[in-house]
């Protein structure tokens, strides 16, 4: 997979992290590195500049990842609330985990990130991009990671009739790595 034309945005308060990650993306042929501090900082450059996909430490002074995912997929001032999102932390308990997911993130990278992770992340973002959901006052990719083919039969999770999914629209379908 080529990556050298993502336009990725690193949010990243710890500078030592940051510096390793972003040779870490150039070693994987990533050109286009965009950076940022804390989630404050992330949604103003994403107001200035289209990204592609977000790389986002979750425990950060000031706009923390977990209130800056909330924001970008909740606001109604949001400057792309169907960016791909990488959660990144050392803290990979499941309650961390879980609310991550629950803040719309679309997949997690627990530290020590290795290349291989990172190249399996960004890979899943591209190549298998989940729909996006708005259920209650979640919105933002399936959570669910598996579908049974097999299952031909209506949604039966109480939440599933309340929740609109972009891909049962009669409109242009949503894709979730490229312009609106």
């Amino acid at each position: 997979m080529r990556f050298d034309l993502l336009k990725i945005l690193l949010v990243e308060d710890n500078q030592h992290m940051r510096i390793l990650l972003i040779e870490m993306l150039r070693a994987i042929g990533v050109r286009h590195i965009h950076e940022a501090s804390d989630g404050a900082e992330a949604l103003a450059t994403m107001r200035s500049t289209y990204i592609d996909v977000v790389l986002t430490d979750l425990t950060m002074s000031g706009l923390d990842g977990v209130e800056f995912v909330h924001l970008l997929r909740r606001s109604p001032d949001s400057p792309n609330p169907f960016c791909p999102i990488v959660m990144i932390t050392g803290h990979s308990t499941e309650r961390r985990v879980r609310e991550a997911r629950d803040a719309g993130v679309n997949e997690f990278l627990a530290k020590p990130i290795t290349a291989r992770g990172l190249v399996h992340r960004l890979t899943l973002l591209i190549e298998n991009p989940r729909p996006f959901i708005r259920a209650g006052d979640y919105f933002g990719p399936d959570r669910r990671r598996r579908d049974d083919p097999r299952y031909q039969g209506p949604r039966r999770r109480a939440e599933d009739a309340e929740a609109f999914y972009l891909d049962d629209l009669d409109t242009e379908r949503v894709h979730p790595t490229r312009r609106m």
